[in-house]
């Protein structure tokens, strides 16, 4: 019995295990059609998922998770693993014994087969599965580690760069304060600490992080900036409260070693309240930030390191590279007396630029010995910066030519903080003071407003993004400062002529008395305090009320009764829920200057027709203004500009009756109008010849009828067109009929004309006119299907510059485009060409004359579009290709 148990167990194995095989050999049929299902079934959720991180790459901008890379990957191999079985196991099916159906002929290899098989039925499985739960495809793309900054090279920093660098690298050291007088190059510093020290460190820091503080310091402002930096996603930001934003912050930056830039800083911010981990435990994070005040150091418990003024020959320097060389060299005894006007600047950057730029030009020892007494002999009433900075930069604002331009250079400084002030809208206002119009001709007062913008920036007073567009200047914080002093005569607090009150702030009555005198006042998103009472302001010329969509106010009721000498009134972005215009506001008698752009104001009162002196009337973006009630417009008797652009139920359809009030004001001069769904107003401007020299900027949407567009407006600037679906050419009309009188020959009608914008027009052939456009800058066209030839040759003149001052040229979704032009340009100023879905454009109006401008960012458009252009020469090649940037195909 001992010996037969150990028999029968050996017997009962070897039975289970033949079994088993053979149940893999008699399930292999089966078995394969389910594996063979199973992988169709994967197969489909493949493609889901590779359908769905292809949308996610290609129209919102990410990257795949590795996880879902690493699936994808696996079901490709598992794929051809299964495809090559099931091949084996048919071809093992097909090999029976002679004579039988079901008996294999090699019972191993099925047995195999069927066994993997199996497994693979398993694994198919398990990747269908997982295919089924990804919540997450594709993430954000990651954030670059550092943002360059731009950076002209810098003068006398050297040392100081240096010595910043060795206490950041100081694990002891956890935030560091740069601080010093205003226009000191705190900033520059800052910036080249971003560009130099951080992006060759990479491997030691996972986040450098730049945020413009400004004042008032804003903890919800510097969280923005964290959201946008961080790639925080939105559903745990839109809604939530700052003590919860704060946490997110925290929980990403507590896992970081992270450089926190912090430019501007006026006081102490809680950077725990922002969700600032700190930095000071050990954990290699820094904070540094620029201040003007060595307080601030302390408060912040950070490591106060001073920036100094520049040492004299550093300083020197610096001064006679904003001179020039051809002033100072042009008179033996100019360079001793540069000396004496540099050294009077005591090595503060701001103060050298400013000044040197303002003695360009001076080439006479009498006017230099002049000017240096002027220097010296400044006043400096207010204590402690002004000693240092405002004397010194007031002379700046002395050297400037006339009264208007220093009104002018005034005026920037009652807009917020690091504001940019479009200079279109800035020379209106200008107009509006009354600075500009000596004349009464608002063509020759734009003319003199964009000459004095160029004046402040030559002066370094102004910073502009010129030579971009749209053109927007935006003044230096102390520089404003400066302005603001000199606006209230030298710093007398009594006598407050200009009132800026900077968003966020709480206004109490007793402020609001204090404003009586004012001459101008500014208001950005601010809160009254309540039951404040109708105020009183005798003296007031300028109201602007500068609102901001993210924070709604309200003004005190009867805020405009009793402002009787009323000038300016810019109520842009004031309050989406304003729905009508204050009673009080047609009572301002005075006023030249109105601006309600962006409002939900629904009527315009017909007693706004006794504003009698009103010179400009901008009623831009106001989606819910109805038609204007006729005799408004003819009632503003000397009513000289109107901006009416995007007032789509104001202007839609046939709106004659206001072109006709416009016809009929004897000072009309300048016009800015959007039309819809009607030709029958285009032919109103034709007909009008004062009509056809006002208008400045048209645009023309949903004129259906309209085959051509026929434009004799010799001072247009824009035209923007969009879908006109049966327009086929805009063409420049020129009559020889007696009761058109112009002077101006063909070729000057658009010489004003620098931006044109078309969209949607599927008719469209050709846009040959544009050859009497020399001033034009900026081009965008998409959309137009049958444009096949942009520019024909045959009407080209020799003489024609043709796009020679053309900055930005757009041609997006044009799918029959052969041709821009039939002959080579020279595009002297070209920044940027943007090219999209033109897949017929096999050729660029390039040749070997073409030179890159020192601007030029570069083309854009689809590799495959890059590689199939043909070109005439391959120097040309050679030069574009280091500025070609491929976009994404979807």
């Amino acid at each position: 019995m001992d010996i037969v148990s150990p028999i029968l167990d050996v017997a009962c194995c070897l039975w289970d295990s033949t079994a088993k095989r053979a149940v893999y050999i008699q399930e292999l049929p089966e078995n394969l059609n389910f594996l063979r299902t199973a992988m169709e079934e994967l197969k489909n959720v493949y493609k889901d998922v590779n359908e769905n991180v292809d949308r996610e790459e290609k129209l919102l901008l990410k990257n795949r998770t590795h996880v879902v890379d690493g699936w994808i990957q696996s079901v490709e191999a598992l794929e051809k693993e299964v495809t090559d079985l099931l091949a084996k196991g048919d071809g093992d099916i097909q090999k029976k014994c002679f004579g039988t159906s079901s008996c294999p002929k090699n019972c191993s290899t099925s047995y195999k087969i069927g066994k993997m098989v199996v497994r693979k039925m398993e694994d198919v499985a398990l990747k269908k599965t997982e295919g089924l739960n990804f919540s997450v495809v594709a993430e954000p793309l990651p954030i670059p580690f550092v943002m360059e900054r731009p950076l002209d090279k810098t003068v006398g920093l050297d040392s100081l760069f240096d010595h910043v660098c060795v206490q950041l690298q100081d694990e002891k050291v956890g935030s560091v304060g740069l601080y010093g007088m205003g226009g000191v190059g705190k900033t520059t510093l800052l910036t080249r600490i971003n560009n130099e020290f951080l992006k060759t460190r990479e491997d030691e820091f996972d986040a450098v992080i730049w945020v413009t503080v400004s004042k008032p310091a804003s903890v919800e402002k510097v969280q923005q900036v964290l959201f946008n930096k961080l790639g925080i996603p939105s559903h745990k930001w839109e809604g939530r409260s700052e003590d919860e934003r704060k946490e997110e912050v925290f929980n990403v930056l507590k896992t970081k070693k992270f450089v926190l830039l912090l430019d501007d800083m006026w006081e102490p911010l809680d950077l725990f309240a922002v969700g600032i981990p700190p930095v000071n435990n050990g954990n290699k994070s820094k904070v540094v930030f620029t201040t003007r005040l060595s307080t601030v150091c302390l408060d912040m418990g950070a490591k106060g390191i001073e920036v100094k003024s520049l040492a004299w020959e550093e300083a020197f320097a610096l001064f006679k590279k904003f001179v020039g060389e051809d002033t100072i060299n042009s008179h033996p005894h100019i360079p001793k007396l540069a000396e004496i006007v540099a050294k009077e600047c005591a090595g503060l950057p701001l103060a050298l630029i400013t000044i040197g730029r303002a003695m360009a030009g001076t080439k006479t020892p009498e006017e230099w010995e002049r000017k240096i007494k002027m220097l010296k002999n400044y006043p400096a009433k207010f204590p402690g910066m002004e000693n240092h900075l405002f004397s010194r930069l007031a002379f700046s604002y002395d050297s400037l030519q006339d009264e208007a331009t220093k009104s002018c250079f005034l005026y920037c400084s009652i807009f917020p903080e690091d504001y940019e002030i479009h200079c279109n809208e800035l020379v209106q206002l200008w107009i509006g003071e009354g600075f500009l119009d000596e004349s009464g001709d608002i063509k020759k007062a734009r003319d003199a407003g964009e000459a004095i913008i160029e004046n402040l920036n030559h002066a370094c007073l102004l910073e502009t993004n010129y030579p971009n567009y749209p053109k927007w200047v935006k003044m230096h914080d102390v520089i404003r400062d400066m302005a603001l002093w000199l606006a209230c005569q030298n710093g007398n607090k009594k006598k407050k002529r200009f009132v800026v009150v900077d968003e966020g702030k709480l206004v109490t009555a007793q402020e609001v008395e204090e404003w009586k005198g004012a001459q101008r006042i500014s208001l950005v998103s601010l809160t009254f305090e309540e039951h404040i009472e109708s105020p009183s302001f005798p003296d007031l010329q300028t109201l602007l009320i500068l609102g901001n969509r993210r924070r709604l106010f309200s003004l005190p009721r009867g805020f405009f009764s009793y402002m009787l000498n009323l000038t300016v009134l810019d109520m842009r972005n004031y309050h989406y829920r304003l729905k009508d215009l204050p009673k009080e506001i047609s009572k301002l008698v005075t006023l030249k200057y109105l601006n309600l752009s962006n409002t939900w104001i629904r009527k315009i009162p017909m007693e706004l027709q006794n504003l009698k002196k009103l010179r400009i009337l901008i009623l831009n973006n106001m989606g819910r203004l109805q038609r204007i009630p006729s005799q408004i417009i003819s009632g503003l008797s000397s009513l000289q500009l109107l901006s009416i652009m995007n007032c789509w139920q104001a202007t839609k359809g046939d709106c004659r009756g206001l072109l006709k009030e416009l016809q009929g004001l004897t000072f009309m001069t300048e016009v800015s109008i959007s039309l819809c769904n009607s030709v029958l107003p285009i032919q109103t401007l034709l007909n009008s010849q004062k009509l056809q020299r006002c208008l400045k900027h048209l645009k023309v949407e949903q004129c259906s009828d309209m085959n051509f567009l026929h434009l004799l407006f010799p001072y247009l600037e824009e035209v923007d067109l969009s879908y006109c679906f049966r327009l086929k050419d805009v063409i420049l009309l020129y009559s020889e009929k007696e009761d058109v009188h112009f002077t101006f020959p063909r070729d000057k009608y658009f010489n004003h004309l620098y931006m044109v914008t078309i969209y949607y027009c599927p008719d469209l052939i050709r846009l040959t006119c544009l050859i009497y456009a020399p001033n034009l800058k900026l081009l965008y066209i998409s959309r137009c299907n049958s444009l096949e030839e942009m520019i024909q040759v045959e009407e080209i003149a020799s003489n024609l510059s043709l796009f020679s001052r053309l900055r930005i040229l757009s041609l997006r979704s044009l799918p029959k485009l052969r041709s821009i032009c039939g002959r080579s340009l020279l595009f002297p100023s070209l920044k940027l060409m943007h090219m999209s879905g033109c897949p017929n454009l096999r050729k660029l109006p390039f040749d070997s004359n073409f030179k890159v401008s020192e601007d030029f960012v570069g083309i854009i458009g689809e590799q495959k579009w890059w590689s199939q252009l043909e070109w005439e020469d391959q120097t040309i090649t050679h030069q574009l290709t280091p500025y070609f940037k491929p976009t994404r195909t979807n």
